[in-house]
């Protein structure tokens, strides 16, 4: 009897404790419960006035643009396709007053040609050769200096067209060629020969050519250089003579050009447009320039030469040329047929 009123007032205490235990430990408590939520009180509308300005405010800020990023340079695009062309490692400017005489062969006067540097020129055309001469130099994207022959422009001034649209410099190389040092030419006929060549020029290209000009077979007189002078026209003369009018094939152009140039290492360049062997050779001897470490350098003029209008009527007149057709060009050429 007495141990069963233990066990039940054991069982009670026990029950008491664990109801304890869970009261303290699962009841909410005031200093950890959340936070009451407090209705907030109703806005007040805003005064018409400041309303309407508060909107302008709102829209010019979210209407402004963004400040502009700073441009990125770019890379310039070079116009060359070929990655590895020859090109042409800077532009000089001529002043020709006075006229300034250029090559070593004769005139010593400006040396203005770094070692492995070079300056291309071409004489004698335009000629059916011309086209693939100008080839080659566009294939390695350079430049270089033309002096056609006053007649031969006469003949092809579509080609020479074609010498001006690529960008090369074109001066003038007489009317015929003629031997300004023989002496039946009269200063009279010399000063004839120089005029009409760059009236020629000027006629088949429709612009003013640069006052650059070479001799034929660079014989100058007093009277001619000072003639030149007087038209503030350069002279050019030649550092390394390719002979290519003597050369029976295009390797014997290659050979004498690259074997004077690596003596030199310098220098003006003749080469003559007209020449097959040399229009042959071309490839070759600028893919050899290129490998050698030499540098093109082009020559541009400050101005034009003015070419004296009476040359220019004479030419006209000479070659019975229309200066200025009266007649529109439909009533001269119809396509009948396409």
């Amino acid at each position: 009897m007495r141990n069963a009123f233990g066990l039940m007032m054991a069982s009670v205490v026990a029950a008491v404790a664990i109801a304890g235990v869970w009261f303290w430990t699962s009841a909410p408590r005031a200093d950890v419960a959340p936070p009451q939520t407090v209705a907030a009180r109703k806005a007040e509308p805003l005064p018409a006035a400041a309303k309407a300005k508060d909107d302008v405010e709102v829209t010019a800020a979210l209407s402004k643009p963004a400040p502009a990023p700073a441009p990125v340079p770019q890379p310039v695009k070079s116009t060359c396709a070929n990655p590895d062309a020859l090109g042409v490692s800077r532009t000089v400017v001529i002043n020709t007053t006075g006229g300034p005489g250029f090559g070593f062969l004769q005139y010593k006067q400006f040396d203005f040609l770094a070692d492995k540097e070079v300056v291309l020129t071409f004489d004698d055309g335009p000629w059916p050769t011309t086209p693939t001469v100008l080839k080659a130099l566009a294939d390695e994207c350079t430049k270089a200096v033309f002096f056609p022959i006053g007649l031969h422009t006469t003949y092809h001034p579509d080609i020479l067209k074609q010498v001006a649209a690529a960008g090369h410099t074109i001066g003038a190389h007489t009317w015929s060629h003629a031997d300004l040092h023989s002496k039946k030419m009269t200063e009279q006929a010399g000063k004839d020969e120089i005029e009409k060549g760059f009236s020629a020029v000027k006629m088949a290209i429709n612009a003013n050519p640069s006052p650059f000009f070479r001799f034929p077979g660079l014989a100058h007189t007093q009277p001619t250089l000072e003639y030149l002078g007087s038209r503030n026209i350069s002279m050019f003369s030649v550092d390394i003579d390719s002979l290519d009018f003597k050369s029976s094939s295009a390797d014997q152009v290659i050979n004498t050009v690259m074997t004077k140039l690596d003596k030199q290492g310098k220098g003006i360049i003749l080469m003559h447009d007209l020449q097959k062997h040399t229009a042959q050779a071309l490839p070759t001897i600028l893919r050899r320039l290129k490998a050698g470490g030499y540098k093109v350098v082009e020559m541009k003029a400050k101005a034009p030469v003015e070419t004296l209008p009476e040359y220019d009527a004479l030419l006209v007149k000479d070659l019975k040329v229309p200066a200025v057709s009266a007649r529109p060009l439909s009533s001269v050429v119809q396509t009948v047929s396409q």
